[in-house]
């Protein structure tokens, strides 16, 4: 079981760092520096951008279950 926790967790862990990559840029950060302030025409959020936000939440709900379940299963195996 804490190996397919473990297995889940990197996983998920991974596909956060792209997820949160993938989003579009809200302000003057670091994405003003690479290029990324280039404001579009078109105002407002689309579909993509919400399944993108539903995406995002969902899997870091997946990887906060996987956290509780590890921290859970290594506090009882003493």
């Amino acid at each position: 079981m804490t190996i397919a926790l473990t297995v889940l967790l990197m996983i998920t862990s991974l596909l956060l760092v792209v997820l949160v990559l993938l989003h579009k840029g809200r302000g003057g950060g670091l994405s003003d520096m690479f290029g990324g302030g280039v404001s579009s025409s078109l105002g407002g959020s689309s579909i993509a951008e919400r399944n993108l936000d539903r995406l995002t939440v969902g899997i870091g709900v997946v990887w906060f279950a996987c956290v509780v379940g590890l921290g859970l299963l290594m506090a009882y195996k003493v």
